[in-house]
């Protein structure tokens, strides 16, 4: 056998030990209904600073985000700011759902929105999106790992052998320990999968023979390169455009990555802490304290700086190692050939895995030199596939119990049935994920754009119950039927299963995200108009007295609102949105690498000013407008509360 498979199995069985201890401690810790769903609201502060970064960012920041860098170049590193987007939701709604949890004793979504807006079916309705959501999601997640071991076995384990065992043990230290086993397996993911990618970035650069070989061959790259955009640039430095209108079974000019589509884009990539998913997250924890350094230190700053460095130069650094044999042939001074015996000479886009294959073949870089580490890189990306599809496994699985199972059927559910069918849950959503994801032969799509465009649709409804209450239950349920629909109709199903062909995917370059929020809150904010009820107002204004009472700014910093928002809407427009394209020539001209002020391309300059910017931003809504701080009275907020 191998010296890295062997390396490669004895660190998986070290990781797996590791998860079943905490499933099994999480087992005997998990007395109440509570204690098993949502850890005993006891997740202390840095275990849920790793647990919710792990949650956020999941193997496919590991393995799919480099190779689409490769593909698509800095236009769709632009992607990475989802480092600084994703925390942006929990900012807006985090610590206004742990009060109203804390308050009124929620564990589920679905039982803070049923009560606020006195409805089951809003409650079925968010059931549907964490299913439509974790599914989906957590499926691509599986097989990717099935993928990745696959190729690090040298095909002694099909991908769905592979897959299979890999999940199961998953499922079992998930249905066994609960969430307060997801949580403490995740804090050790985190560290995997920060520490994963700097290494496979280190070795991606040590290869290519440091940072000046690399602007040397991103240079000739945008030079040789033939894809171009409206403009004339090269497609891997230079975004094409504002927006485009694009045929359906067409491509867009220069690739998909508009101005409008980054930023639509970007929305749904927020669905991940919109989905229901995350509000059982922030129920779970002890205090607020944590939500602030998550979202500003750990998420916006420490895995925005591992992006747009480290996870950068995996991708556009991969064109000097081999992997591009357009650029082998045209510069082979400036190619380090190292790839060349894993991909047979082939460029990575014609191997079966396309540009899933990148971060493997960057890993098998080191199995004659360091067989272990080998090993260890490759339980970095196992972990970091699971980090995610476990907390989305342990939350459904909740949901399931709570909102369906207890409320319709089992009104009086004991604590341990509860638990039961808790675990019954989540071996449910495993098993659907499971055959998703054999059915499936493109594991590492993007990020499943239908999941979180799907997650980014409960928006509106907790824009409504944390800060406008002008919504009304009506608008809120049409408008949340009609994103599914919109997002749905956008994305490939609405061809592919609905035969719609009047527009492609992503019509005018919106992903489907976008057009989902057009019509989701477009509807809920029309409908709302007209449905406004005395009663339902009444009922709704004795959440939202609660938090203006105990999160309301001083007068000093109420005065901070207009600069905050002002500076939010000019970072969303300019980083990431429409204006955007500026970024492409104003530190020098995509067309002469001579002109590059800081000697690397201006769209990379550009995306590096604006992370520091947007760590800024971070920073001024969590901390200064005080959106992520424990709230007033921090003490009577935190006082023991009823379970059922």
């Amino acid at each position: 056998m191998d010296a890295k498979v062997i390396w490669l199995l004895i660190f998986v069985g070290l990781y797996w030990a590791y998860c079943v201890y905490w499933g099994i401690k999480g087992h005997l810790q998990a007395k109440t209904a509570s204690d098993y769903f949502l850890a005993g609201r006891g997740i202390s502060i840095w275990v849920f600073i790793l647990a919710a970064t792990a949650t956020s960012f999941s193997g496919w920041t590991f393995m799919g985000h480099p190779g689409l860098i490769y593909r698509d170049g800095f236009p769709y590193a632009y992607a990475s700011f989802y480092a600084i987007t994703i925390p942006f939701t929990g900012v807006m709604f985090l610590k206004r759902q742990w009060m109203l949890g804390k308050r009124f004793g929620f564990i589920t979504p679905g039982e803070m929105l049923s009560d606020y807006f006195r409805s089951d079916f809003i409650r079925i309705l968010v059931v549907l999106v964490a299913l439509v959501f974790s599914v989906p999601y957590l499926g691509i997640q599986l097989r990717a790992s099935g993928f990745l071991f696959n190729v690090l076995t040298d095909g002694m384990f099909s991908v769905n052998v592979g897959m299979w065992a890999l999940s199961a043990v998953v499922f079992l230290y998930v249905a066994t320990g609960g969430l307060r086993a997801v949580a403490y397996v995740d804090t050790m993911q985190c560290i995997l999968l920060a520490g994963g990618i700097m290494v496979i970035g280190a070795i991606a650069l040590i290869n290519i023979g440091g940072f000046g070989t690399l602007l040397d061959g991103i240079a000739a790259l945008s030079q040789t390169d033939t894809k171009l955009t409206p403009d004339g640039y090269s497609h891997y430095i230079a975004i094409p455009g504002v927006i485009q209108y694009v045929k359906s079974g067409a491509e867009a000019v220069g690739g998909a990555w508009t101005g409008i589509m980054i930023l639509s884009y970007m929305f749904a990539l927020m669905g991940i802490q919109s989905a229901p998913a995350f509000t059982m997250w922030s129920f779970s924890n002890k205090s607020t304290v944590p939500f602030a350094p998550q979202q500003v230190w750990a998420s916006a700053f420490g895995i925005g700086f591992i992006l747009m460095s480290f996870t950068a130069i995996q991708g556009i650094g991969a064109h000097f190692l081999g992997a591009d044999a357009t650029m082998l042939a045209a510069h082979p001074e400036l190619v380090n050939n190292v790839m060349g015996a894993g991909l047979q000479g082939q460029d990575i886009m014609d191997t079966a895995g396309k540009q899933g294959m990148l971060v493997p073949q960057l890993i098998y870089l080191m199995s004659d030199s360091a067989p272990w580490l080998v090993g260890l890189l490759s339980v970095c990306a196992l972990a970091a596939m699971q980090s995610t599809g476990a907390a989305y496994m342990s939350t459904a699985g909740g949901m399931l119990t709570r909102d369906l199972v207890k409320r319709f059927l089992l009104p009086n559910a004991s604590h341990n049935l509860q638990k039961i069918l808790g675990r019954t849950g989540v071996g449910l959503i495993v098993l659907a994920a499971l055959l998703v994801a054999t059915v499936s032969k493109d594991a590492l799509v993007l990020l499943g754009g239908l999941a979180v465009a799907y997650g980014f649709q409960m928006w509106p409804s907790l824009i409504a119950i944390c800060w406008w209450p002008f919504l009304t239950r009506a608008g809120i349920t049409v408008g949340l039927i009609a994103g599914l629909i919109a997002v749905t109709l956008t994305e490939s199903m609405g061809r592919d299963v609905f035969g719609i062909t009047a527009w492609g995917r992503w019509p005018l370059t919106i992903h489907s995200a976008g057009w989902g929020i057009i019509f989701n809150l477009g509807f809920a904010i029309i409908i709302s108009y007209f449905t406004q009820n005395a009663s339902d107002t009444e009922h709704k204004m004795k959440f939202h007295s609660f938090l203006q009472e105990h999160s309301s700014l001083s007068e000093e910093k109420r005065r901070l609102i207009p600069t905050a928002v002002i500076i939010t809407l000019l970072w969303f427009f300019f980083g990431i949105g429409p204006g955007a394209v500026i970024g492409n020539w104003i530190f020098g001209s995509p067309l002469d690498p001579n002109t590059w002020v800081f000697g690397i391309p201006s769209i990379w300059a550009w995306q590096i000013l604006f992370w520091i910017l947007g760590v800024y931003m971070m920073w001024m809504l969590a901390y200064k407008m005080e959106m992520s701080t424990p709230p007033k009275d921090f003490d009577a907020l935190t006082d023991d509360i009823g379970d059922n």
